[in-house]
């Protein structure tokens, strides 16, 4: 693991830098201590980064729980009960790994996922406009169109307009400039840029511009890093209530944090090795049981619910992490923070942390990313840009329902008008010849009775099902409904039977073993 320190001591400075803010932002939008968040990041960076099958994957507090979490605390009697619940959603979240559920992640089409990394990107790089220009009445973190403050994602663009902080605008400028010179190849080339992040020299270089800022022009505490600062940490700690255990309330609340945080890290599971450079695939089924040890712990302390995020796991990827080291590092240097030099920490302008990220978020929704899934096309672009416009104008997980109904569909009409390997006329017969796929499905239904019942009176068909390994009775009936009455119309109909017994079957051998292969490969990785 510490065979790339190198690689991952940097990347796990930048993915702190990134995380801090977004703890803190998550806890005040759910309605929580702002200390809940950083407890959050701390065991989602050293306890589920340590036991997790991700390389890359980085956990802490979710934006995307932020709702059940507010509507959670505001419906219970205390926020002691409510931690209560988390430590019941992370048992359940157990449970569900153990019971193999990861699987649901391999459901999403390709095209949904990058679609939903491409509208993460579009909305992180929209939310931090206003934090560049100092306007940060919303809290770093929050993803959803609609906001707290009324606005929406881009009327709260113009409103921000009005309001912004000359000072603030300087500081997003030259941390964006420092930025862009540590892309460039010539640093990209010194041994050193690879130990010194371009992220922790923007920071740096945005606490100093605060420091000789003159007086009209400072900006206030709103505007900076805001860390409680007390001498007596345990004083902040918040312990969970079990008294309400066995209430409706609090396992409705468990079931909701349970079943949304596991969909929001398959999720991200699946986004997140599609951007790793190595393309390692993270057992799932281990990474739900390691989400619910997490969880369990973060809620006995006093901690947010945790997901993997993918805001942080593509800030490690873009900063060159290679091993789960660097989320393991950010989870310790965000508690050695907090214990020992918050009040530098609030020095650090949220202007610098938007700087930061507005880079993360284009390289997430870069345009040649919508060329390449539209040369791919209408199949592979159409649900992509579905996704895109559903998640930013709803939030994550209905976009990724929309999105997910819009590929479904997509097969269904793709079905419909392709549900052939071939359909010709015989020039020299003009004998009608169709030719089905080897896996003859009920998606194929509609357009083969489409096909069938275009062929004329007294005309003639050759149905050629040889080479189908498995038909759907239900393609059968309709077969064998069209060959009686086509006695009736005088067509003429050649079929050629499946080689195989039609209907539904067991698995060839040859799949049967690789099934068998891969199942027990997929137990010695979880």
């Amino acid at each position: 693991m510490f065979k790339h320190v190198k690689n991952d001591l940097p990347a796990s400075i930048v993915v702190f830098l990134v995380a801090l803010p977004l703890c803190l932002g998550i806890a005040l939008a759910s309605g929580a201590p702002p200390l809940s968040g950083i407890i959050a990041g701390i065991i989602g960076g050293l306890v589920v980064g340590a036991l997790s099958g991700s390389p890359l994957g980085v956990s802490g507090p979710a934006a995307g729980l932020t709702v059940i979490v507010l509507g959670g605390i505001e419906s219970l009697p205390t926020f002691h009960v409510f931690l209560s619940a988390v430590v019941l959603a992370g048992a359940i979240q157990i449970a569900l790994g153990l019971l193999r559920a990861g699987v649901i992640g391999l459901y999403f089409p390709s095209a949904v996922i990058q679609g939903m990394l491409a509208a993460i990107g579009i909305i992180i790089f929209l939310k931090q406009i206003p934090h560049a220009v100092g306007y940060d009445a919303d809290p770093e973190g929050e993803l959803d169109f609609l906001q707290p403050d009324g606005y929406n994602t881009f009327s709260e663009l113009w409103h921000a307009g009005g309001l912004l902080e000359p000072w603030a605008v300087l500081i997003a400028l030259a941390s964006l400039a420092v930025l862009f010179v540590w892309e460039t190849k010539w640093v990209k080339g010194q041994n050193w840029s690879r130990l010194v992040p371009g992220s922790l020299i923007a920071v740096l270089l945005g606490a100093f511009l605060q420091g000789i800022a003159p007086a009209q022009f400072a900006l206030s505490v709103d505007h900076l890093v805001n860390i409680p600062i007390t001498s007596d940490v345990s004083s902040l700690l918040n312990f969970p209530d079990f008294s309400m255990v066995l209430s409706k309330e609090v396992w409705t609340l468990a079931i909701a944090l349970a079943v949304v945080a596991s969909l929001e890290t398959l999720l991200c599971v699946e986004a997140t090795d599609k951007l790793d450079p190595h393309k390692r695939v993270t057992p799932t089924n281990r990474e739900l049981v390691v989400q619910g040890v997490g969880n369990a712990l973060s809620g006995l302390l006093g901690g947010l619910p945790v997901t993997q995020v993918i805001v942080r796991s593509s800030a490690n990827i873009q900063s060159g992490g290679v091993t789960k080291l660097s989320a393991i590092l950010h989870g310790a240097f965000l508690l050695i923070a907090v214990l020992t030099i918050p009040q530098w920490l609030n020095l650090i302008p949220l202007a610098s942390l938007a700087a930061i990220l507005l880079i993360v978020g284009y390289k997430l929704a870069r345009p040649s990313t919508f060329v390449r899934l539209y040369k791919e096309g209408r199949r592979q672009f159409v649900p992509f840009l579905v996704t895109v416009l559903a998640i930013v104008f709803t939030d994550l997980l209905v976009g990724i329902g929309i999105g997910l109904a819009t590929a479904i569909v997509t097969i269904l009409l793709d079905h419909y008008h392709r549900p052939f390997t071939e359909y010709q006329i015989d020039s020299d017969t003009s004998t009608c010849v169709i030719r089905l796929p080897e896996d003859v499905t009920f998606l194929h239904k509609a357009g083969i009775r489409e096909a069938l019942a275009s062929i004329p009176n007294g005309g003639s068909i050759r149905l050629d099902a040889s080479k189908a390994q498995r038909v759907d009775p239900d393609v059968l009936e309709i077969i064998q409904d069209f060959r009686v009455h086509a006695v009736t119309d005088q067509i003429a109909v050649e079929y050629l039977e499946p080689t195989a017994a039609a209907g539904p079957q067991k698995p060839l051998p040859q799949f049967k073993k690789a099934l068998l292969l891969a199942k027990k490969e997929s137990q010695r990785s979880t």
